[in-house]
């Protein structure tokens, strides 16, 4: 069994490795569209009936839905031929990967955070996963790595200010 503390650094490794192949301008993209499944998320929870009554399991498969499709259309890279001929996502300095890999693993912990703090917050719902188990070191490590991941601290009104910086990020770099 592996404890979920060292899948949350591997993934985080995994997607930093990703970051570095696919250059910085395309993990813009992602950072934002985490930023905004967490935006709607908020929104859809805080506004709409509905979404605030479900059961803790319903919420679950709501939310991570909400991550999964977003995290999906931040991955599909622009076509646009202008872009492109743009020079923007050509990777030949080092500092594009080396910034590639930084944005990687933000996107990493972004990701895998957040369905974490969700799979936390349903209770582990799942028979092969289990929650940490406070009296282990391993567990004591992965209770203080609970306490940082996005959903706990991106709330409002920090999640409507990062909306707006990330669509700023995007515009900046894509026009």
């Amino acid at each position: 069994m592996i404890s979920l503390s060292v899948l949350f650094w591997m993934y985080i490794i995994m997607f930093a490795l990703i970051g570095a192949m696919r250059g910085w301008a395309k993990e813009i993209l992602v950072t934002a569209a985490t930023i905004v499944a967490l935006f709607l998320v908020t929104i859809l929870e805080s506004f709409i009936p509905l979404f605030r009554n479900l059961t803790a399991q319903s919420s679950f498969w709501v939310r991570i839905a909400i991550l999964g499709l977003m995290v999906f259309f931040g991955y599909q890279s622009p076509k646009f031929p202008r872009m492109i001929d743009s020079r923007k996502f050509v990777r030949e300095h080092f500092e594009d990967f080396l910034l590639g890999s930084f944005l990687g693993g933000v996107n990493g912990f972004m990701i895998f955070g957040t369905a974490w703090f969700y799979l936390m917050e349903a209770g582990y719902p799942f028979d092969w996963i289990s929650p940490p188990d406070v009296l282990t070191e391993a567990g004591q490590n992965a209770m203080g790595l609970i306490e940082i991941l996005p959903p706990q601290w991106m709330q409002a009104p920090l999640i409507y200010i990062a909306v707006a910086l990330a669509f700023v990020f995007v515009l900046v770099v894509f026009i």
